[in-house]
């Protein structure tokens, strides 16, 4: 059965993009080791310290489907349908583009709950990775998350876009997390408690 997590780089206030939707410095731990993990991207290269690189190896490795919402995928061009993740896309949409024909490995799908199950089919059996700040809450509240997964960085950004802000239903508990230490980035994972 899939996993279902998220993961996001946030900043240490909460933040996973400035206010003008740009991830600023958060996405520098990407670049600052010399331990090279294979991008599915060709544009898209990480050099980072081995604690980093071998989160990311299971990220690359053990994800079947990723999992994203409209604004995200537009933002990225859809990664050029080649998410460095390696894995097919599932983009949340009221409103799927018109020509498809450039995403052949996106599938647009109208709402969380059928997004997650297509996702799981197509990841078959291997883990689901929410991508995306709001579709990640949403998944979150509707108890379809399995691992809530934070990559921690040293900065401060005062305001911006948030991850997980915003829960409703009370208090979301998560077992204790599992950390990891990386240069530049703390990565930590929470189970979710069901």
């Amino acid at each position: 059965m899939s996993k279902v997590y998220t993961h996001m780089t946030m900043s240490l206030d909460g933040f996973i993009a400035d206010p003008a939707d740009q991830p600023a410095e958060l996405f520098d731990w990407y670049g600052v080791g010399d331990v090279t993990v294979p991008s599915a991207n060709e544009h898209v290269a990480f050099n980072v310290d081995e604690v980093s690189a071998e989160l990311l190896r299971e990220f690359t490795s053990n994800t079947g489907a990723l999992v994203s919402g409209r604004r995200l995928f537009d933002i990225a061009d859809g990664w050029g349908d080649s998410h460095p993740v390696g894995a097919p896309v599932v983009v949340v949409t009221h409103q799927p583009p018109q020509d498809t024909s450039p995403w052949p490995r996106t599938t647009f799908v109208n709402g969380i709950e059928p997004a997650i199950t297509r996702a799981k089919q197509i990841a078959a059996g291997k883990g689901v990775c929410i991508a995306s700040a709001d579709i990640s809450r949403q998944a979150l509240q509707l108890g379809l998350v399995d691992e809530v997964c934070v990559s921690l960085v040293p900065v401060i950004f005062g305001e911006g876009i948030p991850y997980l802000a915003g829960l409703t239903g009370g208090h979301h508990l998560l077992e204790d997390p599992v950390v990891l230490q990386g240069h530049r980035a703390l990565h930590l994972r929470y189970r979710v408690r069901h």
